[in-house]
């Protein structure tokens, strides 16, 4: 099993959200940056956990925990001209858009904030803390993974 920190922006789906999807699951769609399409078609495995993230908003932190309930396949939204989302040099024999889906497991009582993780000295390999580390899907070390949950619980 793996760990992972997935970004949303909650004005677009939110931990609640997920939560109030059909079997509290849905698709983690919409990534369009290389390296984490490379983490959602290569990487991420049934049964990884997840860590969901709110960010582009007044709180900006971890909110939420889910899981990997079926592994990277082609995002749909790249072919739908009409999708937000939607990528015209994509064909259907040679996708360029991954997707896992995701099941809610936890929302946290108290969302732990950008500024606590950062804070945190263990904190030293997530992506998140690290200069340039933008990217909406990253793998989280087990240990950094055991600070957070204990900060959360």
């Amino acid at each position: 099993m793996a760990y992972w920190l997935f970004k949303t922006e909650p004005q677009a789906f939110s931990i609640d959200d997920l939560a109030n999807c059909p079997d509290q699951t849905d698709c983690w769609d919409g990534i369009r940056n290389y390296q984490a399409r490379n983490f959602m078609r290569d990487s991420i495995k049934l049964g990884d956990k997840v860590f969901i993230y709110h960010s582009s908003c007044d709180k900006v932190g971890i909110v939420g925990l889910a899981e990997v309930v079926k592994e990277g396949y082609h995002d749909h939204t790249q072919f739908d001209p009409d999708a937000k989302y939607y990528d015209p040099k994509s064909k259907p024999e040679a996708p360029r858009w991954f997707m896992v889906d995701v099941k809610f497991v936890k929302k946290f009582e108290n969302m732990l904030p950008l500024t606590d993780i950062k804070a945190i000295p263990e904190i030293t390999e997530l992506p998140l803390v690290k200069k340039g580390g933008r990217l909406s899907v990253m793998p989280v070390i087990e240990k950094e993974w055991d600070i957070l949950m204990a900060r959360l619980l």
